[in-house]
């Protein structure tokens, strides 16, 4: 009788076609027939939707390939369902490549994906907005031209600062998009959710490297990010969304086989998450070839987080 856990790990090689609704239990990496990266995570009417860059760069290429991204959708964290691509850069008539970092938010019954892109005519990395009725696709671009280009941010000179958007509606409606790399940056959005409302602020953070995620939990307001390089995972907290911020260290180490380090944290069905990517798929995957993996994540009384356990189990089914 073949062992339970040879016959998914052929399963896997020999029929990665059925991968696409993983039916076994929960495991790290969770999605295996293709490498995932940069995931956000939205949750909508008792599902989460899993929204990941898609690296499709060769095994001895070193850099990142990435030319759509990715739409999957669970009921209990565990189980989870490709759905058609979403969207392309090739979306986007005035961007030429990179589909790098990007995060879905839904408001007024539409949903709108803030993404990283290069720009085709404004040199530097850029930042789009595209919508849809359906958390899962199609969606299409909202504007027609860039929200954020790189000659709209000053406080740096490199030409790759204006990516990784992360997005979050406060209390009172008001919306936030926070975005950077080496600074982060902030502005409000106005209720179209593709115009800002104001000037664009920064952020001052230590080691601050890229991949801002907001979040709030009670009264606590949390801004984690990608700290130093390689990539491990810090956050500050604060009792507003524009700060100030203070410090609180570490969350995540350096994931397994990847320099580069992004997160999105949710609660869902009562519990906590923390999603992240690795190298860990142990047919060639790396720093070009991630994979997204789903931990819990804890908070202590005072409302600090406790540091994320990363294991190769992943989390039980949500009930």
């Amino acid at each position: 009788m073949i062992h339970l856990k040879f016959y998914k790990q052929l399963r896997c090689l020999l029929f990665p076609a059925l991968i696409t609704a993983i039916a076994a239990n929960a495991q790290n990496p969770v999605i295996t027939h293709k490498y995932t990266a940069d995931p956000a995570a939205l949750v909508h009417n008792d599902s989460v939707y899993l929204y990941t860059g898609h690296d499709e760069a060769e095994k001895d290429f070193h850099f990142y390939k990435m030319k759509e991204w990715l739409v999957f959708s669970s009921a209990d964290m565990v189980n989870w369902k490709e759905h058609k691509v979403p969207l392309k850069v090739s979306d986007f008539k005035w961007a030429k490549a990179d589909a790098w970092a990007a995060q879905v938010i839904e408001r007024n019954g539409k949903f709108y994906w803030y993404v990283t892109v290069t720009h085709a005519t404004v040199p530097g990395k850029a930042i789009g907005v595209a919508v849809s009725d359906s958390p899962t696709g199609p969606f299409k671009d909202a504007l027609g031209k860039a929200l954020v280009t790189n000659d709209m941010t000053k406080a740096t000179d490199i030409s790759w600062d204006d990516l990784d958007p992360t997005v979050f509606i406060d209390d009172d409606g008001q919306a936030y998009l926070y975005w950077g790399n080496t600074v982060c940056y902030y502005a409000k959005l106005k209720e179209n959710m593709v115009e800002f409302d104001g000037p664009i602020h920064t952020v001052d953070l230590p080691d601050f490297t890229e991949a801002p995620w907001i979040h709030k939990r009670d009264d606590w307001y949390y801004l984690s990010y990608a700290y130093q390089f390689p990539e491990k995972t810090a956050y500050a907290m604060s009792k507003s969304i524009t700060g100030p911020w203070e410090f609180k260290g570490i969350l995540n180490e350096i994931a397994g086989n990847s320099n580069t380090n992004h997160q999105a944290i949710i609660n869902f069905k009562g519990k906590d998450y923390f999603i992240y990517h690795n190298g860990g798929i142990p047919t060639d995957g790396g720093s070009f070839r991630r994979s997204v993996c789903i931990d819990y994540l804890y908070y202590n009384p005072d409302g600090t987080m406790k540091r994320v356990v990363m294991t190769s189990e992943g989390v039980d089914p949500a009930d």
